[in-house]
């Protein structure tokens, strides 16, 4: 009997060809590997009719939404970009279990509102199938209650097929590790603030500059738990990097630093939601 699985390439052709059937989309788009390839897809599907719009906001780095337009560029996607504020949602700001639902509730309703304006009506989002299988991920049922078309989850896309299919559009975040928003980095039940925002958004600037690739700085309340990747903790022992990151972390306003020699792990501070 002949196998009925199907390649990457029949689900990459089967995803086309339904972006293809719509108007147009508007792309939810962080320029991670996931929004992406949907953007590459609907650029490829659509063309001109195809938007990637990325939310800018607090949680955002600025590092981020810079990546953000250059992968936008690299796709040759047009690309919005539009503002709110999770620190508005009082429920966001409490920072319970389900913060990743109110962060991506309030995203994908302003991308929604951006989609009206352009008379676009369908939204995308970057959920690929490997996603409900990790756990506590609240901001799926965000997706789902919003009618957001998930083109990777809906043609069974895993995570390892997006990054094969970032291969085939040449792109250069093919490879990209996950990059949750700064809230992930404060630990569930601790309040979500402007300031602490800014401190993780400044202390994780300054292991981007060592040149680390994977990485968080956790704030307890005032300490900065630094983790990187398993591969790259013997560069975090080196003695230049812990004078600097004494130094220049611990002037952003956190009493202590410390590395966290079990390295960077997602959910290591709240229900996993990275």
């Amino acid at each position: 009997m002949a196998s009925t699985q199907r390649t990457v390439e029949d689900k990459l052709a089967a995803a086309r060809a339904d972006l293809a059937a719509r108007d147009g989309v508007l792309v939810a788009f962080s320029g991670g590997v996931d929004s992406s390839v949907v953007a590459a897809i609907a650029e490829d599907a659509l063309g001109e009719d195809a938007v990637a719009c990325t939310a800018r906001s607090e949680t955002l780095p600025e590092a981020e939404l810079e990546e953000a337009k250059r992968v936008a560029r690299e796709i040759d996607i047009r690309h919005d970009v539009v503002e709110f504020s999770e620190l508005e949602d009082e429920n966001f700001v409490a920072n319970d279990g389900d913060r990743c639902y109110h962060c991506r509730s309030m995203r994908l309703e302003t991308m929604y509102d951006r989609a009206r304006e352009l008379g676009i009506e369908t939204v995308c989002d970057g959920t690929n199938a490997s996603d409900p299988g990790e756990g506590h991920r609240p901001g799926l049922q965000a997706v789902e209650e919003l009618d957001a078309v998930s083109p990777l989850l809906e043609h069974d896309i895993t995570k390892e097929e997006v990054r094969e299919i970032a291969d085939h559009y040449d792109l250069s975040v093919a490879e990209k590790p996950s990059m949750a928003c700064l809230s992930s980095r404060i630990p569930t039940g601790l309040e979500v603030t402007e300031e602490k925002l800014t401190r993780i958004e400044e202390a994780e600037r300054v292991l981007r500059t060592w040149g680390f690739e994977q990485f968080r700085v956790r704030d307890h309340d005032g300490i900065a738990r630094i983790e990187v990747g398993e591969d790259e903790l013997e560069a975090a022992l080196d003695r230049e990097f812990v004078a600097a990151a004494r130094e220049h972390i611990g002037d952003l306003g956190f009493e202590h630093v410390t590395l966290d020699l079990e390295g960077y792990r997602t959910g290591s501070v709240s229900p996993a939601s990275e």
